[in-house]
């Protein structure tokens, strides 16, 4: 299964998506937004295990293939928030955003070498990047339900402690996985790299909501802004460091 086609299940997973997201809307019909988006997650994983068996690695080595997790663990991140707690919109936004990502890999195709480098072929490089990737997109998700609460000037923290918690434990494993995968490859467990350092500063952000939430002396309102603040460290953490002139050396650094 080549690059070249993915637009196809892309298209396909979307239509799914959006169509359960309609749904969702409309609780008497939640059985069927189930269906709808679980059948989308469905046919974007059956790319990404077919793209797997056709280039003979994990698809994990660029910021394009990273991409794909987020669009599929983003959807299944929604589907699992809506499910638990059955946000007739979270659906929408998931959907929006697993597009968003999948659109981009559309739009601007990326061919790739089948050969990892020597330091990639490591038996902690799947568990370290695919647990990322499922926390970025419960820490995402996190966000999400934040902007609703700041716009609908409701209370949905509990809701977001628990994405957070979950997810910032995920944040935790991979950036434990990817010490000793350091200290195997390179001789030491931490080296202060640009991307490790922002993953610090991404999880220190996001322990201190936890924190102020255990405090309760924080209006609402600025632990959702601090939700998004963290969410934005985030996002420097997993591309925006490609971005940065000092991050030239980082081994983190996707081609």
């Amino acid at each position: 299964m080549s690059w070249s086609i993915f637009w196809i299940f892309a298209i396909c997973a979307m239509i799914f998506w959006y169509a359960g997201a309609l749904c969702g809307i409309f609780s008497h019909r939640r059985r069927m937004a189930i269906v709808l988006t679980s059948t989308g997650v469905t046919i974007f994983g059956v790319f990404i295990i077919g793209y797997w068996i056709t280039i003979a690695c994990p698809p994990l080595r660029t910021m394009g293939e990273t991409r794909l997790w987020y669009s599929f663990f983003m959807s299944i991140a929604g589907l699992l928030t809506y499910c638990r707690w059955k946000f007739k919109w979270i659906l929408s936004f998931s959907a929006v955003l697993s597009s968003v990502f999948a659109l981009i890999n559309i739009f601007r195709p990326e061919i790739h070498s089948q050969v990892l480098m020597p330091a990639l072929q490591s038996i902690w490089f799947i568990p370290h990047v695919t647990i990322y990737m499922f926390s970025y997109a419960l820490l995402g998700c996190a966000t999400v339900v934040a902007v609703m609460g700041l716009f609908r000037k409701e209370s949905y923290l509990q809701s977001i402690d628990r994405l957070v918690t979950i997810g910032l434990s995920l944040f935790a494993v991979g950036m434990l996985l990817g010490a000793i995968w350091a200290k195997q490859a390179w001789g030491d467990f931490w080296t202060w790299d640009i991307k490790e350092t922002w993953a610090l500063v991404t999880f220190m952000l996001f322990g201190l909501y936890l924190h102020l939430r255990k405090m309760c002396c924080i209006k609402d309102f600025w632990l959702y802004i601090l939700i998004l603040i963290s969410f934005a460290a985030l996002q420097i953490c997993w591309w925006g460091v490609n971005y940065l002139p000092w991050a030239a050396g980082s081994v983190h650094v996707y081609s």
